[in-house]
């Protein structure tokens, strides 16, 4: 099975490159964030063969899950807020795996209320992973985590000290996700630096590779046994008017 997951930023502006991506590649699950608006290209998708589910809102935010095979939406928000309307969580099953779909908070700056409800969603996350980890039930969660979890995975950590990315408080919730016992699935078999998913529009980032990592891959226990191959697609970021992020792919037997 291929798992694929990719902040498209905007899917009106890049629908032909993720419909190019999903012919060249077809993976079983691509799970994509920051839709930005409200009308989803459903069409498009069925038209390649693809069901889509989606949870949208006006100008921001937004994710979707997308499969040719069956899709079944278990949840389009995350637990334990209810005033919480951002489009940031897709939960869904298919082939009898949990696909748990997530765009994470940004949280700068880092002095106003946007850094505080980064951590609290962080914090709902991990109580919904733990009870899925505790009832034993397969899943996955991916997506723009807004996180970069080492300096590794950085390619100046002093220039990100102070952003809410790379703040100690973000990095230490991260781990708390992957101490309940979950995989990152690319740090399972890439253990150098200089590897990452997104490179900022502005002063030559991506051509002189100066990235950070913050889209992943983590795998319940079950499944990391599965775990067979992860890599960053380095081809989209290159395209004309690029996304500012690029896939991460799993594969799992």
């Amino acid at each position: 099975m291929k798992i694929a997951s990719w902040n498209v930023n905007s899917i009106k502006a890049r629908i032909d490159h993720v419909k190019t991506w999903l012919e060249q590649n077809r993976p079983d699950v691509l799970m994509i964030q920051e839709l930005k608006g409200e009308n989803f290209p459903f069409n498009d998708f069925a038209a390649l063969g693809y069901n889509a589910a989606a949870v949208a809102q006006k100008t921001y935010n937004g994710v979707a899950t997308l499969s040719p095979h069956a899709i079944e939406t278990l949840a389009e928000k995350l637990p334990g807020d209810d005033a919480d309307t951002q489009a940031r969580y897709l939960e869904t099953r298919i082939k009898d795996i949990r696909f748990i779909n997530i765009y994470l908070p940004n949280g700068n700056p880092v002095d106003s209320d946007k850094f505080p409800y980064k951590l609290d969603w962080m914090r709902r996350l991990k109580i919904r992973l733990e009870t899925l980890r505790i009832a034993q039930d397969p899943f996955v969660v991916a997506g723009d985590f807004n996180v970069i979890p080492e300096d590794r995975d950085c390619h100046d950590p002093q220039a990100w000290a102070g952003d809410a990315l790379f703040r100690p408080e973000s990095r230490s919730a991260f781990r708390t996700l992957i101490n309940l016992g979950l995989t990152d699935a690319f740090r399972a078999l890439h253990v150098g630096g200089g590897h990452y998913t997104f490179w900022d529009y502005q002063a030559g980032a991506w051509p002189q590779n100066k990235g950070i990592r913050i889209d992943h891959i983590l795998l319940s226990p079950a499944l990391a046994d599965r775990l067979q191959d992860c890599s960053i697609d380095l081809a989209p970021r290159s395209l004309e008017k690029a996304s500012d992020h690029t896939p991460i792919m799993a594969t799992l037997t």
